[in-house]
């Protein structure tokens, strides 16, 4: 008889015995937890449910503002007490140019060239523009934090801030260079910045990816509670800060309370999709070590970062970006206080990665400061280091959004270097994408 045949033949007694059998294996399994419910659509809102509790646990500790507390913290801090007084004293020019000779006189100290001469010595091509992809605008100094390691000296005290103007002119001059595809808006609190949201509607009309870099603890702001859904609304992707996953580092750098509100402000992206896969809503957060050293490795920290926020808060995001501390500003006065300003720097150069030199954002990126200079990255505008462009470069000066017809005037020319972009290069590399190799 065929197969078939004989199965129909086969006693229903023997089916049944053959059943039980496998019915004992299975009570035997090594699988005891291999039971997830098929209903799989009730999985994602199980893990909404969980945020939501989070959120309205955590609610009454977090509510309020923090620039209270962050003007106290600068008032109160010896070293912004320090940098204050010798800002009011000597002016921001002379307290740059000062921070640029320490970087040169530590890096003599080991027999060390400048960047420029280095890349040479390595063979390596002197850096210049390629097409512009990323419009990179700093739009204001205000800040509702007063981080130690800021590179750009933001607090509530500071109140530059861009015009109405100047960012009509960066959008008029994007969209007169097609190869941007990306608008980058940083800060201080960017979204604290009247041109904000005029920024990122006139950015997503032009059909370009638009980026806030956010502190995450602006969005429970009084005044702001309508951030994050303007945000989904209009697809803008976050880079987030958040140094660490642990409160008592967050607080050490960033101020007393930041912990707390950047982890509400996380939940509550979340539950509006962001971070969650699929959703077309990127969350990506920002490491930066706490001290004098390099970062880890960008995915295994990433791995990490991921099983600590989803094991502690149900969290979710998109990608770490690792950054090294660049030697400046803040970080640069917190090195020099101690004595570390030379160690760092050696330990920049001797970690130097050609292999970073090809990613580096300064070659596709043009950043505008908020008075609209132009500047080949958000670190060589913080140190006052205008775009090279052939009729300014002999008096110090830069070139403003409006003396120039488009952003492709600067493709071909020789990007500014200094000693900071060591900083850029050590390691798996750092950029505002996180490391670049």
């Amino acid at each position: 008889a065929s197969p078939m045949l004989q199965s129909m033949l086969r006693p229903a007694g023997m089916l049944n015995a053959r059943r039980s059998a496998y019915a004992v294996i299975r009570n035997l399994s090594t699988t005891p937890d291999f039971n997830t419910s098929v209903d799989v659509h009730k999985h994602s809102i199980s893990l909404r449910q969980t945020r939501a509790e989070k959120l309205k646990e955590m609610t009454p500790a977090t509510t309020g503002s923090l620039i209270p507390d962050s003007i106290k913290h600068v008032e109160e801090d010896e070293e912004h007490i320090t940098t204050a007084e010798n800002l009011k004293k000597l002016g921001q020019a002379a307290l740059t140019r000062e921070e640029r000779v320490r970087r040169r006189r530590a890096l003599d100290q080991f027999g060390l060239p400048t960047f420029a001469d280095f890349l040479n010595k390595q063979k390596l091509e002197k850096l210049s523009k390629k097409p512009i992809s990323i419009l990179q605008m700093n739009i204001g100094l205000y800040c509702n934090q007063a981080c130690n390691h800021c590179h750009v000296e933001s607090s509530p005290k500071r109140k530059e801030m861009m015009s109405e103007a100047i960012a009509k002119r960066c959008m008029e001059l994007m969209e007169r260079t097609p190869s941007i595809t990306t608008v980058d808006i940083t800060g201080g609190a960017p979204e604290l910045n009247d041109q904000f949201k005029y920024l990122v509607k006139e950015g997503r009309r032009q059909g370009k990816e638009v980026i806030d870099r956010c502190n995450l603890t602006v969005l429970s702001e009084p005044g702001q509670e309508g951030l994050a859904q303007f945000l989904a609304d209009n697809q803008v992707r976050i880079v987030a800060s958040l140094p660490c996953y642990s409160q008592k580092n967050v607080d050490t750098q960033r101020g007393k309370g930041v912990f707390g509100k950047s982890i509400q402000g996380l939940l509550q992206l979340n539950q509006l999709g962001y971070g969650v896969e699929g959703s077309g809503l990127p969350l990506d957060l920002i490491y930066n070590p706490l001290g004098p050293f390099l970062p880890p490795e960008q995915s295994a920290l990433e791995a990490k970062y991921r099983q600590q926020l989803a094991d502690d808060f149900g969290i979710q995001f998109t990608n770490l970006f690792t950054l090294s501390n660049m030697p400046i500003k803040r970080f640069a006065d917190f090195l020099h206080r101690r004595g570390e300003l030379a160690q760092y720097m050696d330990l920049l150069v001797r970690n130097f990665n050609p292999t970073t030199v090809p990613g580096l954002m300064c070659v596709d990126l043009v950043s505008v400061g908020y008075d609209g200079t132009i500047y080949d990255c958000d670190f060589n505008q913080q140190l006052s280091i205008p775009s090279p462009f052939s009729s300014t470069p002999s008096q110090g000066g830069g070139r403003s959004v409006f003396d120039i017809e488009g952003f492709e005037e600067l493709v071909g020319r020789d990007v500014a270097v200094d000693s900071h972009c060591f900083g850029c290069t050590a390691g798996n590399g750092s950029s505002c994408q996180g490391a670049t190799v």
